[in-house]
């Protein structure tokens, strides 16, 4: 029962890590980011080029990848963004031939073939039972960053300015703040938390360039359902499909997870059309 617990706990981190990029830039943006899988799969490529670099595995993970995709994001905002705000289905195809772009280019550059990196942490023993340290590392990490992130927009006075722009723009601009740099700064932190999720997950998953595509799918069902209230929805769905999804596959397979998982949104989002932050206060982030 332990490990089946750890295991449900990780599956809900996992969900909610992969998904907490794409919840700043598509919850607080309204930008439908379909790259997001893709700079998942660049924060991966980043912590991994860099250690096999030499440069210690904790370094690459938390301080080159989110540094690298979080440059790259700035650069998506100015040059394609930037120009379509307001226009979500050009966003879409936009960030959609980005993906295609990216994923060619990575594959050119480093090859169709399955990097790895190694796992960091060592394994537990629970009666009898071995399983990976590193989901505790998931765990943690998960709730690190979202508490981060909820006290920023919360309590400061840089959350305070981004959520006004979000909601009023023209009157912020003229409070005197630039909501072009507001975008841009948004865009940049949503792009580096997908990077370190990215570099986080790279450990289990391996890195190739097409494995961005085994997230967004993912990620995006998770924000949906999440509805308006960013955070916490996005929290609130990660912990129902990951229960979902987890107690399937210990009870059947992997595959009838991932199914249960899909038929699990498609049920949520027929009995709750605006997500589960329907069910919140409406001040809830």
């Amino acid at each position: 029962m332990a490990i089946a617990a750890i295991q449900i706990l990780n599956t809900m981190a996992s969900l909610a890590l992969i998904s907490l990029g794409l919840a700043i830039i598509f919850g607080m943006m309204k930008v439908m980011n379909f790259a997001h899988g893709e700079l998942l799969m660049l924060g991966a490529y980043s912590a991994q080029f860099a250690n096999a670099s030499g440069i210690n595995i904790w370094v690459a993970m938390f301080v080159v990848a989110p540094l690298v995709v979080g440059t790259i994001g700035v650069m998506i905002e100015r040059l394609v963004i930037r120009h379509l705000y307001g226009r979500m289905m050009d966003t879409l195809l936009a960030t959609w031939g980005l993906s295609l772009f990216i994923t060619g280019a990575v594959t050119m550059t480093f090859g169709n073939i399955t990097r790895g990196i190694s796992t960091p942490l060592g394994s537990f023993e629970i009666g009898g039972i071995r399983d990976s340290s590193y989901k505790f590392l998931i765990i943690g990490v998960t709730i690190a960053l979202f508490a981060a992130i909820y006290l920023v927009l919360k309590h400061t006075k840089a959350g305070l300015i981004a959520r006004a722009t979000m909601d009023n723009p023209r009157q912020v601009a003229a409070m005197g703040v630039n909501p072009g740099a507001v975008y841009t700064a948004t865009f940049a932190i949503g792009a580096a938390v997908t990077g370190l999720a990215g570099a986080i997950m790279a450990p289990l998953t391996g890195v190739l360039p097409t494995m961005g595509a085994a997230y967004i799918g993912k990620a995006f069902i998770t924000v949906i359902c999440g509805g308006d209230a960013i955070f916490a929805g996005t929290a609130s769905a990660a912990v129902l499909f990951g229960v979902i999804n987890q107690a399937t596959t210990i009870m059947l397979t992997p595959e009838f997870g991932e199914v249960a998982l899909l038929l699990g949104a498609l049920l949520m989002l027929r009995l709750l059309p605006a997500g589960l932050s329907s069910l919140f206060p409406k001040r809830a982030i």
